[in-house]
């Protein structure tokens, strides 16, 4: 007969804190796969340089950029730029379309803050640029943070110049400005949502006129010139640009122990990171193997780069095509890890999670069954048999996992690309890393967890 311990053993779920079942050799391995993390992340400061950078390992590992009609076989590895600010990959497997695809989709858009079309102007003989805050960004967060600038600007020649300032050592960085608490009082009392109103993020540029004293706006004209020197623009270029204000500086471990890591961009670049390394990783998988990059989740998919974009079914449409498969058939028998992060619990504000059903750090990769918000409002709700179906393969490959909710049901809420994964007919479950300070300007993951769902992610590619 069993006793009581045997019994709660069996019956009773009890999830355990991952460095109580962590290996030396696989905490070394975590170690070294969260060292090429930190470099992605320190690469991929926006979607389009995550682009680049994913083409450059992708190349690297034998991938090929895919064309139109391309004649494939078993083993070929292809990915398609998607205007370079999101990226498909696939590796062919031995089994035909017709049978599914295992796919991996992330995003790797954050929030961040865009300068407005027309950026430029001054005010008390200082430089500004003016900004539209991209995705839910808590305002108060961004002032005197240490600013980068990202992006491109198209010329009206057609030409086009990449900007990248404020990264490197002995490079200028860039500011806003908060009020003194001396004069502060006001502000004080005002919801913290509301403190910092968004017409007010705006960015120090500089204050060194121009010499001549007779000309107007000579504080904007000298920024302008330098500008003009640097990269051969006008103020008119920047109504074609697209320019991200982002956090400057390089993301670092956190804790005595090494344990985190703390950076701009984790949600949802983690994920991202996880899904690449997972398809280089996977081992001649049966089912085609797919791993998305997409654009704009933080402010609903849209755009031709984002995922409720077509650009998806004409990659998948092309290889179904190449091997005299119906697109819907192949949709009808995929499945899909939709990897975003998720709200790890955080016991200095306790009161908004729901402690039985919250993500932990170091318990894994955080499985969310449905998103969305309220009474499951806007939710992709994962079926009994597609939960059950990754939890067993999860189980079988010894990767550590948990369940997730985005806190209390009246208190949180949020979406990923999962929903329009399951309106294209396809088996799909949100899935990926717990996060600290979610959506600010640095965001902190544990590595245990940064490490399981790149496990989880290779898995899904290899046997799913």
């Amino acid at each position: 007969m069993a006793t009581k311990n045997e019994l709660a053993e069996k019956l009773l779920y009890q999830p355990k804190n991952g460095y109580d079942r962590l290996s030396a050799a696989e905490e070394q391995a975590m170690n070294a796969y969260c060292e090429d993390y930190k470099a992605f992340l320190d690469r991929g400061k926006t979607e389009r340089l995550c682009v680049e950078y994913c083409v450059e390992l992708a190349e690297k590992r034998g991938f090929k950029p895919y064309a139109a009609g391309m004649p494939l076989k078993a083993g070929d590895k292809v990915y398609c730029n998607n205007r370079g600010k999101g990226i498909m990959l696939a590796v062919i497997g031995t089994e035909s379309l017709a049978h599914g695809a295992n796919i991996g989709a992330a995003h790797t858009d954050s929030p961040r803050l865009d300068l407005k079309p027309r950026a430029l102007y001054e005010d008390a003989e200082m430089a500004y640029f003016k900004t539209h805050h991209y995705g839910g960004i808590r305002k108060y967060q961004w002032v005197t943070v240490p600013l980068a600038l990202h992006g491109v600007v198209m010329r009206a020649d057609g030409s086009a110049v990449t900007v990248h300032i404020g990264e490197e050592a002995g490079e200028p960085q860039f500011i806003i400005n908060d009020l003194l608490p001396h004069l502060g009082r006001e502000q004080g009392k005002k919801p913290l949502n509301e403190a910092i109103p968004s017409e007010s993020l705006n960015v120090l540029i500089g204050s060194r006129p121009i010499a001549d004293e007779d000309v107007k706006n000579r504080f904007k004209l000298g920024v302008m010139q330098l500008l003009n020197e640097k990269y051969g623009i006008t103020e008119e270029d920047f109504i074609s640009a697209e320019l991200e204000v982002v956090p400057a500086g390089k993301c670092s471990d956190v804790g005595f122990d090494r344990s985190f890591i703390s950076g701009y961009g984790h949600d949802d670049r983690v994920c991202a990171y996880a899904e690449l390394a997972g398809i280089f990783d996977a081992e001649h998988p049966k089912k085609t193997a797919v791993c998305i990059f997409a654009d704009k989740e933080e402010i609903g998919s849209e755009g031709v780069s984002g995922m409720q974009s077509e650009a998806f079914e004409w990659f998948m449409g092309d290889l179904c095509k190449g091997q005299g498969v119906d697109l819907r058939d192949c949709f009808a028998h995929s499945f899909c890890v939709s990897a975003d992060v998720t709200a790890a619990y955080d016991p200095n504000f306790a009161d908004v999670y729901d402690k039985k059903n919250a993500a932990f750090i170091n318990y894994g990769v955080g499985l969310c069954k449905y998103t969305g918000s309220g009474g499951k409002g806007g939710a992709s709700d994962a079926s009994a048999e597609v939960v059950g179906k990754l939890r067993k393969l999860l189980n079988d490959n010894g990767v550590f996992w948990q369940m997730a909710e985005l806190g209390k049901t009246d208190a949180g809420g949020g979406g990923t690309v999962a929903k329009y994964m399951a309106q294209r007919n396809i088996d799909t479950i949100d899935a990926g890393v717990p996060v600290l300070s979610m959506h600010a300007p640095r965001e902190t993951v544990a590595k245990l967890d940064c490490y399981m769902t790149y496990k989880m992610m290779k898995v899904v590619f290899e046997q799913a």
